[in-house]
């Protein structure tokens, strides 16, 4: 069975009917009716809303499908060797070792999907969403990493019932295993910490063009992994001294990465576990990136707990994250990021992706004062929070 799990908060839906609730109400009657479905087609000026919502529908019937195009294209090396020059389906098919008629269907399912276009010459080339494909590393890596996902939900209901039971969990062991840093094999380890380093270079791009770094003088990155973040900011903010919090073996992964980068005289590592050990003091900035989403509500309290005690009067905490869908943007419409990573976290261990406004929630209940929600430009990569460490001394 899965452990004990958070409940979000949803107060803020909850009460008496409204207005809106009547017309959603009125709405739903309105769709379900077989006599408007069939006018909507007749009429030139409803017949698109229909198309489109039925359009809607079918993708994620075959959302699966699509993935797993994707995922074939991958793994055939057909984004990076579409770059480099287009070519016809005999060329790609002699490249990759596969019959003509069966590689065909994936590369015209792709063409559908805007991964693959038409070139001259019947040959193909990238389509707009084959290009990110084939220049950052870290996407494919993720899609790749998402067949285990994929695995531990062909059961929909069995995963709901045992989600922490399956390869996502195996492959997170910190995330389920407060000793983990004692048992698990190093290998665990190392392969996760290289999926987050690859995968990372988004995020870092969002803080590092959405946060003023200059008024800081030391960083400490909390849940560092392999240090791409931190060795990022020491290039992007040379003034920094940066320091490094991590399980042991995480951290052993992080000293060898900064030393290839020639990094090691601005950085300092600090071994521990934040469920076990107190956090090094020195720093006026402490950042969280990704850390947080990947555990339950006790323990992001005991650790914002903490980063508040190692702070100084004034000091700062930087938490980024991807974050739900609030309340007010619900009202404009779904979005289906928040899907995939509710359910990849529930796969994952006992973390969950939560809003905003319970992550500032969470925040001020640690003591942090001055919380903003900082704009960014691609929100689906992470969302910033920081708050700061009052400068008033305790009465």
């Amino acid at each position: 069975m899965n452990p004990k799990l958070d409940v979000a908060r949803l107060s803020a839906l909850q009460g008496e009917s409204s207005w809106r609730d009547s017309f959603l109400q009125w709405l739903e009657r309105l769709y379900a009716s077989p006599k408007l479905y069939s006018l909507s087609l007749t009429n030139p000026l409803t017949r698109w809303v229909t198309r489109r919502r039925t359009q809607k529908l079918f993708d994620l019937m075959a959302g699966f499908v699509h993935t797993q195009v994707m995922l074939g294209c991958i793994r055939l090396n057909l984004f990076k060797m579409l770059h480099q020059a287009p070519a016809d389906l005999k060329q790609i098919a002699q490249r990759v070792n596969m019959p003509e008629p069966v590689l065909q269907r994936l590369l015209l399912s792709a063409v559908s999907l805007g991964l693959l276009e038409y070139r001259s010459l019947s040959r193909f080339g990238l389509g707009p969403l084959g290009v990110p494909l084939a220049t950052h590393d870290g996407i494919a890596a993720m899609i790749e990493h998402n067949h285990l996902l994929y695995a531990d939900m062909q059961d929909p209901l069995g995963f709901l019932s045992n989600a922490w039971q399956g390869s996502m969990a195996a492959y997170w062991p910190y995330a389920h295993d407060a000793q983990a840093a004692t048992r698990a094999a190093h290998d665990k380890f190392s392969r996760y910490s290289d999926l987050m380093a690859a995968s990372q270079g988004f995020v870092v791009q969002e803080i590092l063009s959405s946060y003023y770094f200059d008024e800081h003088q030391c960083v400490l990155d909390v849940g560092a992994g392999k240090g791409r973040f931190a060795c990022d900011l020491a290039v992007h903010a040379p003034h920094l001294q940066v320091q490094l919090f991590d399980l042991p073996p995480v951290l052993a992964l992080a000293k060898n990465n900064v030393e290839q980068r020639g990094m090691s005289e601005r950085m300092n590592f600090h071994p521990g576990s934040f469920l076990h050990d107190e956090l090094p003091l020195g720093a006026d900035l402490i950042t969280l990136v990704r850390v947080a989403h990947d555990h339950p509500d006790e323990v992001v309290k005991q650790l914002l707990q903490k980063i508040h005690a190692a702070l100084p009067l004034g000091g700062a905490l930087l938490l980024a994250e991807p974050m739900a869908q609030t309340l007010s943007e619900s009202f404009k419409g779904p979005t289906q990021s928040d899907a995939y990573f509710h359910f990849y976290l529930l796969a994952m261990g006992a973390g969950r992706l939560r809003t905003p406004e319970e992550i500032m929630q969470l925040m001020a209940e640690a003591g942090f004062t001055q919380i903003e929600h900082l704009p960014n430009a691609m929100p689906i990569h992470a969302q910033l929070i920081v708050g700061r460490k009052s400068k008033c001394l305790p009465l």
